[in-house]
């Protein structure tokens, strides 16, 4: 009987040791295709059970293609590149891997923060450039007494509130999907948050719902001289208009980790913006994330396959015999 293949599509994470032992262990084969094209994604997975996806986007077409596939894990939390509508008729699982990049993520959202607010790189440039002025950054306002606004505040954007509340920001937060909150964390609406924020940092998910939820006008709605971060999805900020807003002057700056597209192109206007700092979407990133990313991929594809249990799926209410 032939061994039964998962498909790691893609995977820039320089191995899949962890993938192996979790999966091999339980009597299935591994294979890394390296996709880049739907069409690659389709010769390396038509045979497959089960499939793992970094950057991949998984439609209709893939699924239709691979009839034998069970279950698909992406590597992160966003399943933004799988079309949930079309698994979900295929009868095909779809799992994430909740909470392993918590920290990590609100670490990297207050480091964007602070750069930004403290004008650190915009010092670093000039110093290197020879120039010693602590004028050159232009006005920084006091870190203390500061009022952040979260936009989505699930696990992360509540970890991030923790980490500004104790350098002694006011935190407000904006969330409809929230019920209760803590006394220290408050609840305002969305123009609310954007008309009183310092600094606005995004922490939700990207769907037809919250494309571009900061546009021009939301942007104009901010407070003049404020920040925008943003950790959680490109799509969620149109990147044209917030370039136009920080070289208005009306931002001040902007603590940016993810883009769209990604990678950025080489074109993008927030390359132009000196007063935004980019990061390549690292905000996930340490030793001990990646290990428990890779692993928890492989576990919720194993979990399927050899378990028979979907109950962890994000599509589980709408699979056929769950």
């Amino acid at each position: 009987m032939a061994v039964r293949k998962v498909v790691i599509t893609d995977c820039d994470h320089g191995h899949v040791d962890p993938e192996r032992a979790v999966l091999e262990a339980a009597g299935l084969r591994v294979e890394l295709a390296r996709a880049a094209t739907e069409e690659e994604v389709i010769a390396a997975a038509r045979d497959a059970e089960g499939m793992i996806v970094q950057y991949a986007a998984i439609g209709d077409r893939v699924l239709a293609a691979c009839p034998g596939l069970r279950v698909i894990a992406r590597y992160g939390v966003g399943t933004d590149t799988i079309d949930l509508e079309a698994a979900s008729r295929r009868n095909v699982a779809v799992c994430n891997v909740p909470g392993y990049c918590e920290d990590e993520v609100a670490d990297h959202a207050l480091a964007l923060m602070l750069a930004v607010l403290r004008r650190i790189v915009l010092h670093d440039r000039h110093l290197r450039a020879g120039r010693w002025d602590f004028r050159l950054g232009g006005p920084i306002r006091r870190i203390r007494g500061s009022r952040p606004g979260i936009i989505g505040c699930g696990r992360i954007g509540e970890a991030l509130a923790r980490r500004a509340r104790a350098l002694g920001m006011t935190v407000l937060g904006h969330d409809p999907y929230r019920d209760s909150w803590p006394d220290w964390l408050q609840p305002v609406s969305l123009e609310a948050l954007l008309e009183q924020s310092d600094v606005v940092s995004l922490h939700l998910g990207l769907d037809a719902r919250t494309r571009h939820l900061i546009d021009a006008g939301r942007l104009a709605m901010m407070k003049p001289g404020a920040v925008l971060v943003n950790t959680a999805r490109g799509g969620l900020v149109d990147g044209r208009a917030l370039a136009a807003a920080l070289q208005s002057g009306h931002l001040s700056g902007a603590g940016l980790d993810v883009f769209d597209p990604e990678p950025i192109p080489p074109d993008h206007p927030i390359r132009d913006c000196p007063t935004a700092v980019i990061t390549p979407h690292a905000g996930f990133y340490s030793v001990e994330a990646l290990e428990q990313l890779k692993t928890g991929a492989a576990l919720a594809v194993r979990r399927v396959l050899v378990d028979g249990d979907r109950s962890h799926a994000l599509n589980a209410d709408r699979l056929r015999g769950a």
